[in-house]
């Protein structure tokens, strides 16, 4: 599936049912702010996790975090990371502060060992993601995330549980890959001039068709490389390892939108870490055709951004999918009114657990499709404890905020 059929809907709000599950019971939980170690600023999307597992999230865009430790758990470390910071570990015995401070890497790179060419390197890890990344089966838990804000206030809020089955890297093909999801829940606002929502078509199935590396048509594989010129820029640290980051803008000029970004690759392994690439909107034509795949009649759509954020996080010797963001800004007008809306949509996952080989395997009849909206899905259903021991991404505080003001509502 190419990057021009993500879609999204713009239409009136339904509401089902979904399933549910439980986790753990939990004895730790690890809570605090990350900030920049020299200037004080709270850091967002920094990875936290348990070390030696696959437990952990990421940080919110207030820096704010809470991990939640597994009772069967001691004498743990967390570690975090964040690109151009240097990785700090703590113990758990060590962990009474409430504020991380992660300090920047400032010595200069040695760029005596950054050779080659941009267009090569990308060549070589493309060659090397049988190698990198799992080579067998994987069943990982997520959380997933949507909200919509009309212009700088929030309209809805859905959130889930997810299972992800993935098969193995050795072949870039996602048909065998499904999404479950297990917990959910949403606020939607109530307001009559709010009628106008925003749906996005296959929600949580973020996790599969984001996941650069397993679908090639997401991005990048051999057919589209041609497509793009690529340029290397200044390393990068991340995890404490030394990257490649390289530019890539579009050469050609074909029917669909293509994209405008950065991959950043491992100099040792040759693994794709983190990319960042944000749809090319210059032919505005070419842009609505790649995002909305409905309106109601008479309504006038602009995008005016549609951008990814894909990180990996390395477990022993292969680099896993870690987290995924997807922002959306687009503006709205009827004809023959002076006055548009801008909204914003964000959708988010992170892996927050994984077990390889797993015996399970997702169904087709339990699998989220592609052509299903989450929003119709869900169930409207909101309480404190709702994620019980489960980690996820935690509201930034203009969420929390959000959604205290919607659930006044109902």
């Amino acid at each position: 599936m190419k990057i021009r059929n993500i879609l999204i809907i713009l239409s009136l709000i339904c509401i089902a049912s979904s399933a549910f599950a439980q986790t753990e019971a939990v004895e730790h939980v690890i809570s605090g702010v990350v900030r920049d170690s020299q200037s004080n600023k709270r850091l967002e999307n920094v990875t936290i996790s348990l070390l030696g597992s696959s437990i952990g999230t990421v940080s919110n865009s207030d820096g704010y975090f809470a991990l939640k430790i597994p009772q069967n758990i001691s004498n743990f470390q967390i570690e975090l990371s964040h690109v151009g910071y240097l990785n700090s570990r703590i113990s758990g015995s060590a962990l009474s502060s409430k504020t991380f401070y992660l300090s920047p890497f400032t010595q200069q790179l040695d760029t005596a060992v950054l050779y080659g060419d941009a267009r090569r390197i990308v060549e070589e890890a493309l060659m090397r993601i049988p190698q990198n990344y799992p080579q067998s089966n994987s069943l990982s838990t997520a959380f997933y995330r949507e909200t919509v804000q009309k212009k700088q206030r929030y309209i809805s809020v859905s959130e889930a549980m997810t299972d992800v089955f993935k098969t193995s890297y050795n072949y870039r093909d996602i048909m065998r890959d499904k999404v479950q999801v297990t917990k959910a829940r949403s606020l939607m606002s109530q307001k009559q001039s709010d009628t106008l929502s925003v749906k996005l078509a296959g929600g949580p199935n973020l996790s599969i068709m984001m996941d650069i590396v397993k679908n090639g048509g997401a991005l990048i594989d051999w057919e589209t490389i041609d497509y793009y010129e690529y340029k290397l820029e200044n390393a990068a640290l991340l995890d404490n390892r030394l990257h490649y980051v390289v530019s890539f803008k579009p050469k050609v000029d074909l029917s669909y939108a293509l994209m405008i970004g950065k991959f950043y690759i491992d100099y040792e392994r040759l693994s794709f870490t983190r990319a960042e690439f944000a749809l090319d909107l210059s032919d505005r034509d070419k842009a609505i055709s790649a995002i909305l795949r409905k309106k109601p009649n008479g309504l006038r759509f602009r995008p005016t951004e549609l951008s990814f954020l894909v990180t990996y996080r390395q477990r022993a010797e292969q680099s896993f999918l870690n987290y995924i963001c997807n922002d959306m800004r687009f503006d709205c007008d009827w004809k023959r009114r002076l006055f548009s809306s801008s909204y914003t949509v964000r959708s988010e996952m992170v892996v927050v657990d994984q077990k390889e080989t797993p015996e399970r395997i997702i169904s087709r009849q339990e699998a989220f499709k592609a052509n299903q909206i989450f929003y119709d899905v869900v169930k409207e259903y909101w309480d404190e404890d709702f994620w019980k021991d489960y980690n996820i991404i935690e509201p930034s505080e203009r969420l929390e905020t959000a959604v205290k003001r919607l659930r006044k509502q109902l």
